[in-house]
């Protein structure tokens, strides 16, 4: 290619075709499992599935690979790895007589040979039968929740009552009435995928029903604290309300970070059992449910659940916040009308602080001016006492009188400009 490639090119376009459809055909049985695996597990998981394959001489999945499929004479092994859990799908062929009647010839290592990455979260045996032995496929299953339709035009019916048998397994059965097996094994993957996201779907309904007492409390808080603000007045008394509401919204967050995965997760599988359910294309068979009318009226109601508690959490924040900022613009308010005597308090000390100065700075003139005019008084007796002066000593200090108090003054005043400057 004469072109530079971008360097996520290829991994980009391999990721269109990095989980494809198996080929399946009639009689076939299916034993797909799903755990929920930490993240940090993915590696052991991986190692342990490559030590596996390299004992039983099949290729080993490539380092970092989220996708791998070992190839035996008459089973095949599928390992996916998800967000939050690993898949593993085990096929082989299917003995005669009825679907789930013996065990598989070929049984799978899940649990044997490949120990479990974490819980078992989904388990489904599916069984994929030719229309010519499929008999009466209704009475496999309980009447009460038997869901049976026909898809693809008629090529093909499907079973389910979505229940788990002895070992745990739900049961599915899909009869071929000439799918062949690209259509088949596209059949096959999107009914494994249905139940699977349903039951991770259905993860999120315990986290809603142990948050909403919690938001039914907080709901209960917030409307306590906003009955008291109607009512309190006061710096203190709002100050411990505000504490209140941190506390409250500090709370409601905390659990909004510890259910928002799940919560997302939840959404995110119920859109993709929306979307598997309208690629299957169900037509209803006359006296038997979908299996969408099934989990319209069992799944949605849970699903409806958990998007209100996530709906009231999010909208009990923006009330949390709205009267967490109503009541800080009241602290606010009262903290400046506070501020505000404060300064008019202090502005009058001032006042009254200046009419002092000026009190005692007239004092002070008056003051140094007498201990003045008294020196000169002295000096004037003493020069008449040596006849240097012919006039009496009051005199000179009364001439001198202006000039001193003048003089004295103008030294007070010169004082005072440099201290303010």
């Amino acid at each position: 290619m004469p072109f530079e490639p971008h360097p996520m090119r290829a991994g980009m376009l391999a990721e269109l075709h990095a989980r494809p459809f198996q080929l399946v055909s009639a009689p076939r049985r299916i034993l797909h499992m799903a755990f929920a695996a930490d993240p940090a597990a993915v590696e052991a998981d991986r190692a342990a599935l490559a030590a596996w394959c390299r004992t039983t001489g099949v290729t080993a999945p490539e380092e970092g690979a989220n996708f791998h499929r070992a190839e035996f004479p008459r089973a095949r092994l599928r390992w996916e790895r998800h967000t939050e859990f690993t898949t593993y799908s085990w096929d082989a062929e299917a003995p005669a007589g009825e679907p789930f009647a013996s065990p598989l010839p070929e049984p799978s290592p899940v649990g044997a040979g490949i120990p479990p990455p974490g819980p078992l979260v989904v388990a489904i045996d599916l069984a994929l039968i030719d229309a010519g032995r499929a008999g009466d496929i209704a009475g496999l299953f309980d009447p009460a929740s038997l869901c049976l339709s026909s898809v693809r035009g008629g090529a093909a019916q499907i079973a389910t009552d979505f229940r788990q048998d002895a070992r745990g397994f739900t049961r599915i059965v899909v009869v071929d009435g000439g799918l062949g097996p690209a259509a088949a094994g596209a059949l096959v993957q999107r009914l494994l995928e249905i139940e699977t996201y349903r039951s991770f779907a259905l993860l999120g309904l315990p986290e809603a029903q142990r948050l909403a007492p919690v938001v039914a409390r907080i709901e209960r808080d917030l409307v306590a604290v906003a009955e008291r603000m109607r009512a309190t007045t006061g710096l203190e008394q709002n100050a411990s309300l505000l504490d209140a509401l941190v506390a409250l919204a500090a709370e409601l967050e905390a659990e909004a970070v510890r259910s928002a995965y799940r919560f997302g997760a939840t959404q995110a599988y119920e859109a993709i059992v929306a979307s598997r359910l309208e690629v299957i294309a169900e037509t209803p068979l006359e006296g038997s449910a979908t299996w969408r009318s099934f989990l319209d009226r069992r799944l949605a109601p849970a699903m409806r659940t958990c998007r209100s508690v996530a709906g009231r959490q999010a909208d009990l924040a923006e009330k949390l916040a709205r009267a967490a900022n109503l009541l800080r613009t009241r602290v606010d308010v009262e903290m400046q009308s506070q501020n505000k005597a404060l300064l008019q308090g202090m502005s009058e000390r001032a006042r009254l602080q200046l009419r002092l100065q000026q009190t005692v700075e007239g004092l002070s003139v008056a003051a140094v001016s007498y201990y003045v005019l008294g020196l000169i008084g002295y000096l004037a007796k003493g020069a008449k006492d040596a006849g240097l002066i012919a006039f009496e000593p009051a005199v000179a200090t009364a001439i001198a009188l202006p000039a001193v108090v003048a003089g004295v003054w103008w030294t007070v005043q010169r004082i005072r400009r440099r201290h303010d400057g």
